[in-house]
């Protein structure tokens, strides 16, 4: 083989090109195209945010857990409650429209869970089951000979059975009484502000109307609420 002398390697090694080097022009178009990615995702972070939060506000699952929701005014207010009685569930439908002050001061209650574990404290067949404060509730014959002396008057909507109020001028926090009539009752209009209506588990108000009670109406097993479910929409 001929060997390449070093005159010509020399030569070679002189026709070998530096490293090349990167113009201003290339660097700044470089660092524009970055700048333009990262605007972009900023923009499309920004978008995708706004997007969830307005889902958040007017998606908001159909289910709502009382005892764990939070501030209600940041979305429509539940129109349902589910109570979950040791008889089983009743829904009621709230009337917002009609006792819109009421209906907050029970949504209020569900959240700080102030019917859970309610027992019903009297149970009046054919007339009404009652829980809350047993102390506040009155004498049982004023109800039940009240109830009887007027059973003749005409009915109106809120004088219909499987109705849901609670005392007038007592729905505080801790006076709060929970009503559901079993039949219609028109000498409560005196005593009740009706604020929802049972329309589902109407068998369940039954089931609990026909307990055993003592003679003051109390019930001779434990029975209650176990808790509340708001719901938007059923």
């Amino acid at each position: 083989m001929a060997r390449i002398k070093p005159q010509a390697l020399l030569l070679q090694s002189k026709k070998k090109k530096g490293p090349t080097r990167i113009s201003a022009t290339t660097i700044i178009t470089c660092n524009l195209i970055i700048v333009l990615i990262v605007l972009c995702l900023v923009a499309t972070y920004r978008h995708w945010s706004q997007r969830s939060r307005y889902q958040l506000e007017n998606d908001l699952p159909n289910l709502v857990d009382a005892d764990a929701v939070g501030d209600l005014n940041k979305f429509d207010l539940p129109s349902y409650a589910i109570l979950n009685t040791s008889k089983g569930l009743i829904t009621v439908e709230l009337n917002k429209e009609g006792s819109p002050e009421i209906v907050d001061k029970f949504l209020d209650l569900c959240q700080k869970g102030h019917f859970k574990g309610m027992p019903f404290h009297r149970v009046i067949k054919n007339y009404v089951i009652q829980g809350g404060d047993f102390q506040r509730l009155g004498a049982a014959e004023d109800w039940t000979m009240k109830g009887k002396s007027s059973s003749q008057l005409a009915t109106s909507l809120k004088h219909e059975a499987f109705m849901l109020g609670t005392s007038k001028g007592k729905y505080d926090g801790k006076g709060f009484e929970l009503f559901i009539t079993t039949a219609p009752t028109t000498d409560l209009n005196d005593k009740l502000i009706v604020f929802g209506r049972v329309i589902k588990g109407e068998d369940v108000v039954q089931e609990i109307e026909e307990v055993d009670t003592d003679e003051h109406y109390r019930p001779k097993s434990p029975i209650g609420i176990i808790n509340v479910t708001l719901k938007r929409e059923i």
